[in-house]
């Protein structure tokens, strides 16, 4: 009996404590939130940050057991980087007044820019991280360019001050020349020591202001990430701009008409707490069950709310690099399809199409923002989904403007996007092609600045006016094709540099180029999955490249096979592979030599009886092989 009395009352001391936390968050005075996210670099300290903030704030214990805890993906443990931007809603008294701070982890590579822009957008303040050994890189002008135009609050802060190399004033003197930063408002820490966090907490506290919202208009909600769960489906982080939301709640989204109910309704600590009802200005977690997923730009509006329907859509995401994905077995292809939409679901930077290959089956176009972007994709395709794939060689995507065709008269004068080789039509019909370019930006130290240089005009740059961060570093400036940047630009450039310079680029639009479509012959047959798209000037070594690649990778057949890389008609490689050649004279032990050209003559003949009818069998792992990244 006695063991009841305390189970229950410990049962009743849980419920209360749950109560007060739903109180407390449901009751959360505007005036009093904090919505900040941390941006940087590539492995400047952000996670390292979170978890002291995290300590701070008493969500966990300090311990080296509790690193990295807001990097809760396997593929962000092993490689050590930030792949998805993760919300905790922290509890901080400042001067006796209770405060909610919403900290935003963002990545800080290239590839997942598309996380740091959506993350900032529900954010008034940012805290900008800077490695006190090496100074401003390139993303860190990247990401200091989209707080400026967000108009947000930064907090310039260095990190690993501790360490012997740091130096402090060096870099805030960077700071001061690249973004007009006084270095008496720049906060020294270390993150992973502890020193200096405290303050950088209270920093955001009276830097950053209160979102601007009201809580007494109808409900508006930005939904900001989706992911799926196995029992209560689709879930979403929504920023709320005004309204309040509750459990039970009807709802509906901006870009549908039909009625959900409220299911779910979390704060992220970062582990769900749940709570009854939540106030514009907060960020929180919703869910309306099953059949009650939103997607990534969508809102999440008052179920009588007069807001026009077409105004919802989700935010512009340009994609730099295109895969084919396909099944290992056409069996396991509606176990991976399902993979794949719960994975796009969750990473809403992917565009997702459906393919076709004569060689590798039925599969999918997908679109990622880099090949980082596409490792990672594949990664948790595999870890979180157990899924299998083949995915083919990447791509860049191309615009063309079309000739009045008959047969592609629906296209006439029109600029049509070409992710596949295979989408192009014949060269007689096409006016102009259009290739994408990037603006890159290089921080390297002034010794590099020669090998740099000749790196970026082999690859087709253009450059720009050049500024010097300090005595030691200067920032480069190129105008580059995409096509010439995705591939290995960034191991070229950290290979050249001694890992001393730092990379970063954004869209620099669509350019007329000179380009054409190379064509794989076997014998005279067309192969259309081995065909690209190839820029005049790399023609030969391309055309070479791939026919030597080929002959070593297809497998020798009883005929004589002819690989040839053809471009309107001009042969530019040729390879041959030599047939299996059977020895018709070994039998022969003397007698005179018309015995012996009498064979030959006859095994010549049937050579070339079989090749007027041969069909070349090329086996599906020879594709796999030259397609396969």
């Amino acid at each position: 009996m006695a063991n009841v009395f305390k189970y229950l009352k410990s049962y009743q001391y849980i419920k209360l404590l749950k109560s007060a936390r739903r109180a407390y968050s449901s009751t959360v005075d505007v005036e009093k939130i904090r919505n900040f996210s941390i941006v940087a670099h590539v492995d400047h300290g952000k996670s390292t940050l979170a978890d002291r903030l995290l300590e701070i704030t008493g969500v966990i214990k300090p311990g080296n057991e509790n690193s990295q805890v807001l990097d809760q993906l396997p593929v962000e443990r092993e490689r050590g980087i930030t792949v998805k931007a993760v919300t905790a809603s922290l509890n901080y008294k400042y001067n006796n007044e209770n405060y909610l701070l919403n900290l935003i982890d963002t990545p800080g590579h290239v590839d997942f820019s598309n996380e740091v822009v959506r993350s900032v957008t529900a954010c008034q303040g940012v805290i900008l991280l800077v490695d006190a050994n090496e100074g401003i890189q390139a993303q860190t002008v990247a990401v200091h360019s989209l707080a400026k135009r967000n108009n947000l609050i930064i907090i310039p802060t260095l990190n690993k001050v501790d360490l012997p190399r740091a130096n402090p004033e060096k870099v805030k003197q960077q700071m001061k020349s690249l973004f007009k930063i006084d270095p008496e408002t720049v906060l020294s820490i270390s993150a992973k020591k502890g020193w200096g966090v405290k303050e950088l907490l209270e920093a955001v506290i009276t830097r950053i202001p209160p979102p601007v919202v009201d809580k007494n208009k109808e409900l508006r909600a930005n939904i900001i990430d989706t992911w799926h769960d196995r029992y209560r489906g689709v879930l979403c982080l929504a920023s709320i701009v005004s309204g309040t939301i509750q459990m039970g709640q009807q709802v509906r989204w901006r870009s549908d008409m039909k009625q959900q109910t409220v299911k779910h309704l979390a704060l992220l600590r970062p582990s769900e707490e749940p709570v009854e009802m939540a106030v514009a200005g907060q960020v929180v977690m919703v869910g309306c069950g099953p059949k009650g997923g939103g997607s990534v730009g969508d809102q999440l509006i008052c179920a009588k709310s007069a807001l026009n329907t077409k105004e919802a859509s989700a935010p512009t995401v340009k994609h730099m690099v295109y895969a084919g994905i396909y099944p290992a077995d056409q069996s396991q292809h509606p176990q991976l399809s399902d993979a794949i939409k719960k994975l796009a679901l969750n990473d809403s930077a992917v565009s997702v199409t459906i393919d076709s290959s004569p060689a590798l089956g039925q599969g999918w176009r997908i679109g990622f923002l880099g090949l980082l972007h596409l490792d990672v994709f594949t990664q948790r395709l595999f870890q979180e989904h157990q899924a299998e794939a083949i995915f083919t060689a990447p791509s860049v995507p191309y615009k063309i403007r079309v000739k009045g065709a008959k047969n592609i008269k629906q296209y006439k004068g029109e600029e049509v996007l070409i992710t596949n080789p295979l989408q192009l039509p014949e060269s007689q019909n096409i006016a102009e092609y259009f290739e994408p370019f990037v603006k890159g930006t290089i921080i390297t130290p002034t010794e590099y600045i020669g090998p740099v240089t000749t790196l970026c005009v082999d690859r087709r740059g253009t450059p720009l006016p050049s500024n010097a961060v300090d005595d030691n570093m200067t920032m480069m400036q190129y105008i580059l094709p995409l096509s010439e940047v995705v591939m290995d630009f960034h191991d070229t450039l950290k290979s050249i540099t001694s890992g001393y310079a730092s990379f970063d680029y954004e869209d620099y639009g669509f350019h007329s180029s000179a380009l054409a479509r190379m064509d794989i012959l076997l014998n005279g047959v067309l192969v259309e999955e081995l065909s690209t798209i190839v820029h005049a000037s790399r023609l030969e070594y391309t055309a070479r490249h791939l026919t030597g690649k080929l002959k070593e990778m297809i497998p020798r057949q009883m005929v004589q096979v002819a690989i040839q890389a053809v471009v309107s008609g001009k042969v530019y490689a040729r390879e041959t592979l030599k047939a299996y050649r059977k020895d018709v004279t070994a039998k022969l032990y003397g007698g005179d030599v018309t015995r012996r050209k009498k064979l030959l003559k006859q095994q010549a003949e049937g050579k070339k009886k079989m090749r007027s009818v041969a069909n070349i069998k090329i086996p599906r792992n020879t594709f796999i092989d030259v397609l396969k990244r």
